[in-house]
């Protein structure tokens, strides 16, 4: 049985966390171009000047030993650059008669990361040519921000002061926020519940799919007092008349509550105390978004970059979308969705959306792997209180540079 209480309290925790942020700051270490694919790792050099190695004498070596630098991977199980070279020294000498040999590949030093991993970019940007797409994402979303896990750094590689690193967070968090905002007032799915209601009326006038969104609430006296009485009902095992005064509500003719919207939702899809509607479920969960969506653009054009008082029901209602999509939920599987949605709650605050994109992250789920990542989003989770057992890989210097 979900509880109730916990949802309005993670609620209130990411709106009083937005206020509190502590960035975490990380030096970065050396690194090298690195390209690898699942089977292939290519060493990339930099560009040449005056006095440098030719490039193309590079380029050329790597070539020839490409296949042999599959098995000397660096890990914490791998052989150290003396037992390399010895190797490679084995090699040659089967290869008598010919004058050249094979040529030793440099070995990156285990202390060196890559580049892609210092400027924080992952597997999304070393294979944006193959990008994934997903039909719940509009097309003109901008490019995701930094993440709110990305340690502060300036251009010349140094960690920013505390007061420059809380503003740069500040300002992720911003992005993120209005990506949230794009996310929730473009979904397609309300679009088409809107257009299948003009259609089950032929005779009405077709009117232009528009939402108003004006008149939604998101806290008033009454209306929190209605939603604390169906928690209790809930809470206590009457889910009946509980999920039947969510609804009343939720209800758009009616009072609008964006929060109700989310627990109606909720309701619908688990099916407390009636039958499960998980179409109608999302379409729900879909609306509180948007609700909230207008209230925090609103809150964001104004110059708040701190977010406005629907923040913590436009997170709810993002992370439980992503889950939908995740699983299937009254909507066909969409991973790449999914994945969007979990990374953008993650950058607003949600603790169980920083697990969950972490997930995407290890397993690839969605798009590509990238456990420097996934690590960056487990670490905050813990800063927050969310320790989970067998995660000690992330305090490794491979994923937690010092």
């Amino acid at each position: 049985m979900t509880g109730l209480k916990d949802l309005l309290k993670k609620k209130d925790r990411i709106t009083k966390e937005a206020q509190n942020e502590k960035p975490t700051n990380l030096n970065v270490p050396e690194f090298t171009f690195l390209r690898t694919t699942t089977e292939t790792e290519e060493v990339i050099q930099p560009p040449d000047y005056p006095g440098d190695e030719k490039k193309g004498s590079r380029e050329s070596e790597g070539k020839k030993e490409h296949r042999r630098t599959l098995g000397f991977r660096r890990s914490s199980g791998a052989v150290s650059s003396k037992d390399l070279t010895a190797s490679r020294g084995s090699l040659e000498s089967e290869d008598a008669g010919d004058e050249k040999g094979a040529k030793t590949l440099p070995v990156r030093p285990k202390n060196e990361r890559r580049l892609s991993d210092r400027l924080h970019l992952g597997a999304r940007a070393r294979s944006k040519s193959s990008e994934l797409v997903s039909a719940h994402i509009p097309e003109d979303l901008p490019e995701a921000p930094d993440s709110v896990a990305v340690p502060s750094i300036t251009l010349d590689g140094t960690v920013e002061s505390k007061e420059e690193a809380k503003a740069t967070t500040l300002k992720r968090e911003a992005l993120w926020e209005k990506r949230a905002t794009i996310l929730a007032s473009s979904n397609p799915l309300l679009e088409s519940e809107e257009q299948k209601r003009q259609l089950e009326n032929q005779h009405a006038p077709q009117l232009p799919i528009t939402r108003d969104r004006s008149q939604s609430t998101i806290s008033d006296q009454a209306g929190d007092e209605n939603i604390l009485e169906a928690i209790r009902l809930h809470e206590n095992g009457d889910l009946t008349p509980s999920t039947q005064m969510f609804g009343r509500l939720a209800n758009p003719k009616g009072a609008n509550n964006a929060l109700s919207q989310v627990l109606y939702g909720l309701a619908l899809r688990h099916g407390w105390g009636i039958p499960p509607e998980p179409e109608k479920a999302i379409h729900y969960l879909s609306l509180a978004a948007s609700n909230s969506a207008a209230v925090e653009q609103a809150a964001l054009e104004a110059g708040m970059t701190k977010g406005g008082a629907a923040k913590g029901e436009l997170v709810l209602a993002i992370f439980e979308l992503a889950n939908c999509f995740r699983h299937g939920w009254g909507v066909k599987k969409d991973p790449v969705a999914a994945r969007q949605y979990y990374e953008t709650a993650a950058n607003l605050g949600d603790v169980d959306a920083m697990d969950e994109a972490a997930y995407c992250f290890v397993e690839g789920f969605g798009g590509g792997k990238d456990k420097f990542r996934a690590a960056q989003y487990l670490r905050l989770a813990e800063g927050k209180g969310h320790k989970a057992v067998g995660n000690s890989w992330i305090g490794k210097e491979k994923y937690n540079p010092k």
